[in-house]
């Protein structure tokens, strides 16, 4: 996912999309300590989406 498409999203997709983003890394993580994942690397690609993600968030929030 690129940072150029997330800044096109308003503030209440990017949260629902960082929310689905937070639980596939829990269910990877989960599936990775009881059975060998196919694509480990798969974790680490969706952390930075999910960081993606929250700096899209934060740029879209006014300043407090």
């Amino acid at each position: 996912m690129k940072y150029s498409e997330l800044k096109e999203l308003d503030s209440t997709e990017l949260l629902k999309r960082s929310k689905e983003m937070r639980n596939e890394i829990f269910t990877l993580k989960l599936r990775k300590s009881g059975e060998k994942l196919e694509d480990t690397m798969m974790i680490k690609k969706l952390r930075r989406d999910l960081a993606r993600i929250l700096t899209a968030v934060n740029e879209v929030k006014p300043n407090a």
